[in-house]
């Protein structure tokens, strides 16, 4: 791929796109559980990964779905394909929950109950016209809640918890098809350590959200932010909205963009200050590759939208990508950030070859175990690069080495080195959560070469 196409517009076709169809496949009506044999090989939303199985089950609802479990010895839940490594994978079953697409509300409770095929833009407007919101969301609205949740991704806010935040209850199927049901309320600890599952545990059927009045949003972006005002003022900058996102290529000493989201009732309709710790008010929409069209990202220029249509950076309505990129992601407690940064940038002649764009956002602190952001707030480092893979995996340990003196976690769902006993050193819940995964999947049915590797990879025999 040319240089700077990330995030380009193919068409303005909804999200179904971004999947291959399952409808593209044919199914087997000898087999009690619909299994569905590919056509071709199938990859993840970025191409840069094949699954090791052709056996995709389709199931209709939670029943179909226990009976399949039941049924094999090996399975793993496939969503909306947006991890960038292997931790969806399996070698021998994989099951699609896209059919699960039940939301209902409960209005008395402030929750709304979500199925697990359910992706943030259908819950959003879903909400919205029912006059409620999310605290946040991520990037993009095209991936899916069971998903998001699972593997701790996030949006942006000093004072917002990542996605999984939101949650006060879960369903999921154990490995013997039973059906558990946990909450924020009965379960304690238990619910901390289960909620981000990096689907170990079982296969999630429905999460119970917090959900509060909607409101409007406006976001506005600034250019050319010196790094020296960073240094300066970093706490202020990124507490300048309800979410706030730096974009850059760190090949100067500028921040190429910075965007703000605000809530109208904080900043109503109107001009932005035209300077922003000397950067420039933008004269336009901006994507955040500024040679990029803009027609596929969120309203800006201070423009008033619902808050589905504003925190996101790119609209639902269009195809954000053709998926032909990589993508890391870094979490750095936030009184490291500043150090973490100028680490960063002392890359910049390793980084700049095969970088796209970066983004740095902030997330609150949480409780859950095997969240980057467990009972610390971050400042998460994204990158994204062209696929190079080869490139990508001669750069990442260099990259790692320098972000290791400040505790950096990676995205779960994103690309990565680093060793299983790093990580286990890292997450000081982690023997809790394998004594967790052990009680729910005693047999190991949910394990596949990622949980292997990275959870059980520093477990002794």
């Amino acid at each position: 791929m040319e240089k700077r196409t990330f995030l380009k517009t193919t068409s303005a076709t909804v999200i179904g796109s971004l999947l291959t169809p399952l409808a593209a496949c044919h199914s087997s009506t000898e087999q009690q559980n619909q299994e569905v044999l590919s056509q071709e090989a199938r990859k993840n939303w970025a191409g840069n990964l094949t699954y090791s199985t052709d056996k995709l089950y389709e199931v209709q609802n939670v029943e179909e779905l226990q009976q399949t479990i039941r049924s094999l010895d090996k399975i793993k839940a496939l969503g909306t394909r947006h991890c960038f490594n292997n931790i969806a994978d399996s070698k021998a079953n994989q099951v699609s929950l896209q059919q699960l697409k039940q939301i209902r509300l409960d209005e008395k409770a402030n929750t709304v109950y979500v199925e697990a095929g359910v992706n943030y833009g259908e819950l959003s407007t879903y909400l919205h016209e029912r006059g409620y919101a999310l605290h946040n969301l991520a990037s993009l609205p095209h991936i899916s809640v069971a998903g998001a949740c699972a593997t701790a991704t996030h949006g942006s806010g000093v004072n917002n918890g990542n996605l999984p935040t939101a949650v006060n209850s879960i369903e999921m199927i154990k490995a013997d098809g039973e059906l558990l049901k946990l909450s924020r309320e009965a379960d304690g600890d238990t619910f901390q350590g289960a909620i981000v599952n990096l689907g170990a545990l079982g296969i999630v059927t429905q999460l119970g959200l917090d959900i509060q009045p909607t409101f409007d949003m406006r976001q506005d972006i600034y250019l050319s932010l010196p790094v020296s005002q960073l240094k300066e003022n970093f706490e202020e900058i990124m507490s300048s909205g309800y979410s706030v996102s730096l974009f850059t290529d760190w090949q100067s000493d500028k921040v190429n963009q910075v965007w703000i989201k605000r809530k109208i009732e904080n900043m109503p309709d109107g001009p932005a200050e035209p300077e922003f710790y000397e950067a420039r008010l933008a004269d336009r929409d901006v994507h955040p590759i500024i040679e990029i069209s803009a027609e596929n990202c969120t309203r800006q220029m201070g423009v008033a939208g619902p808050w589905y249509a504003r925190m996101p950076h790119f609209r639902m309505n269009f195809t954000p990508s053709s998926g032909k990129e990589l993508q890391t992601e870094f979490f750095v407690p936030k009184q490291h950030a500043l150090e973490a940064f100028l680490s960063i940038q002392a890359l910049k002649d390793q980084i700049g070859p095969i970088l796209m764009i970066s983004e740095i956002r902030t997330i609150a602190a949480d409780t859950y175990w095997m969240s980057p952001c467990y009972r610390q707030e971050c400042v998460a480092f994204h990158f994204t690069w062209e696929q190079e893979t080869e490139k990508l995996q001669q750069l990442l340990p260099a990259l790692e080495e320098s972000l290791q003196p400040y505790d950096a976690r990676p995205h779960w769902g994103k690309v990565f080195r680093m060793s299983a006993a790093r990580l286990a050193s890292l997450y000081e819940r982690m023997p809790d959560f394998i004594k967790l995964v052990k009680e729910y999947d005693p047999e190991g049915k949910f394990r596949n070469a990622y949980l292997e590797q990275y959870i059980f990879g520093n477990v002794k025999a």
